[in-house]
């Protein structure tokens, strides 16, 4: 969310750039709180409509779980799932209207040791993938998935960096600067 002496300006910055030989959207916004993390989260799972991979990057602590638990609950609005962090498991699957396939990376030595366990399976229409140190097997994101990188600014602020190079990940880049104009409207 953006204070509001910024608000003459535009509450989020769109920015084109070639990168990887392929034209790419960025786009940055903060978060003040683990509950404003967690509407942001939220407005994604109520955008996804299925076969999205979402690329999360970010030190320890710097809120990728609880932006996931934010699109679970957006994925599934009758009940809230419970969503945890899969570092020891490698992988969480969460009901609602689509399969939600949570994955960490951390503990992979290899992004072959995540091929084995069936991600390109996981990546159906059906479906929605979610890798947190997605940098840690980037080889195997598909081209299409939105990256978002996480970083702390204090020790309740976020700020998101996301990027997107495909029609599929540029609609969820919209819905993060339309939830981003409406938390700036309502502060």
């Amino acid at each position: 969310m953006l204070r509001s002496a910024q608000r003459d300006k535009p509450p989020i910055t769109i920015n084109k750039s070639v990168y990887a030989n392929s034209l790419m959207t960025a786009a940055e916004l903060e978060t003040s709180s683990p509950d404003e993390t967690m509407r942001l989260g939220t407005a994604l799972g109520e955008a996804l409509q299925g076969g999205e991979c979402i690329a999360l990057v970010g030190p320890l602590g710097a809120g990728k779980t609880h932006l996931v638990k934010g699109i679970a609950a957006g994925n599934s609005p009758n009940s809230e799932p419970n969503v945890t962090s899969p570092t020891f498991t490698l992988i969480h699957e969460y009901p609602g209207r689509l399969r939600i396939f949570h994955i960490d990376a951390y503990r992979l030595k290899s992004p072959r040791e995540l091929a084995v366990l069936g991600f390109d399976e996981m990546l159906a229409r059906n479906s929605v993938v979610i890798v947190e140190w997605a940098d840690k097997v980037h080889e195997l994101v598909p081209p299409e998935a939105l990256w978002i990188e996480i970083s702390s600014n204090s020790a309740t602020n976020r700020k998101f960096t996301c990027r997107s190079s495909s029609p599929k990940s540029d609609r969820l880049m919209e819905i993060l600067r339309l939830w981003n104009c409406r938390e700036a409207n309502s502060n």
